[in-house]
């Protein structure tokens, strides 16, 4: 898939940003071509290769209507989870590296709940914190939302998911 200036992609692990310019440069010896992603949150930025594109997930930002289904499943009952913290973990961080909105969404829904009952782990709360950052990052993009008025709407979200 290209991708042109101005586009706003998704890169799993880090959250959603826009494409700021495509530059060549020479990393260790190799020049190559990358994408220059400016993420908003954090202001931090990012180079891709270009032809590491497909094994990074790289992909455009949700559209609103796939933004209201984050929301259903930020507001959905939990779904089941290991009680083994090594495997929960592992079940989270992959769903965190597919760069699938819902599964992050999922992510953050279900480690929420689970800290409200039981607490988290230091590992696990990190886990969470950097799954909303990639959750608010990419609805901040595709609905052009301020990022505090888009973590208010996850807290209200997850709110609901509690008391359901």
């Amino acid at each position: 898939m290209k991708f042109r200036i101005g586009d706003k992609v998704v890169y799993p692990m880090h959250g959603a940003g826009v494409i700021e310019a495509i530059e060549e440069k020479e990393v260790l010896g190799q020049k190559q071509q990358y994408y220059i992603m400016k993420l908003p949150l954090g202001e931090m930025k990012v180079m891709i290769p270009l032809r590491s594109v497909k094994e990074v997930g790289l992909r455009q930002v949700i559209d609103r209507k796939e933004v209201n289904k984050v929301f259903s499943v930020l507001r959905s009952q939990r779904s089941k989870m290991s009680s083994n913290w090594s495997r929960r973990y592992r079940a989270n961080l992959e769903k965190i590296k597919s760069g699938d909105i819902f599964e992050v969404a999922e992510v953050v829904r279900n480690l929420s709940l689970r800290d409200r009952e039981k607490g988290l782990s230091t590992g696990e709360r990190k886990m969470l914190e950097s799954a909303r950052q990639i959750l608010i990052s990419e609805i901040v993009l595709a609905e052009g939302r301020a990022e505090e008025e888009v973590r208010m709407l996850i807290d209200q979200s997850l709110e609901e998911a509690a008391s359901n």
